[in-house]
């Protein structure tokens, strides 16, 4: 026996097929997409590169991209697109290629004599006024695995 919902404001509004502005199109067979009758655009040209998924024969229509893959990042991203996207080759090291773009950014804008401010450009001074003990948790988690990545690789023992 079917519930009783017509107390609740607006349910069943889309029920009548006439007052559905996507009823025709949902019914529509696939017999060709009749109703599309509309030419294809040119295609954006692709004076750049442009990393897209191995599932695609080409690149879409329209893309875009800030800046084509560079230096190490790049290297990682070309390496990620060489997997299908459900695959975890294709996403970690998509990932780890934004962490190595941030530090790559920090060292050009080194490069370029401008120092960044990187407590601000984190919004520590939010998280600091708002969480608190989640900053100084974070601060402490990320001095203890600086301080033991340092140990590590100092040790003179080392092979």
């Amino acid at each position: 026996m079917p519930k009783d919902y017509s107390h609740i404001k607006g349910w069943g509004i889309d029920a009548d097929p006439k007052n559905d502005p996507t009823y025709p199109m949902r019914k529509r067979s696939n017999e060709e997409n009749k109703g599309y009758s509309w030419n294809r655009p040119p295609l954006q040209p692709v004076d750049i590169e442009v990393l897209h998924s191995i599932e695609r024969p080409n690149v879409t229509a329209v893309f875009g991209t800030s800046m084509p893959p560079t230096g190490l990042s790049g290297m990682l991203r070309r390496y990620a697109f060489q997997y299908g996207e459900g695959s975890f080759g294709h996403w970690l090291p998509l990932l780890l290629a934004d962490r190595v773009n941030v530090v790559e950014g920090i060292i050009d804008d080194l490069k370029r004599g401008h120092a960044p401010n990187i407590w601000a450009e984190r919004g520590m001074n939010a998280e600091w006024k708002h969480n608190r003990a989640g900053l100084i948790k974070n601060l402490a988690i990320g001095a203890v695995v600086v301080t033991a990545a340092v140990a590590y690789f100092s040790r003179k023992d080392r092979d």
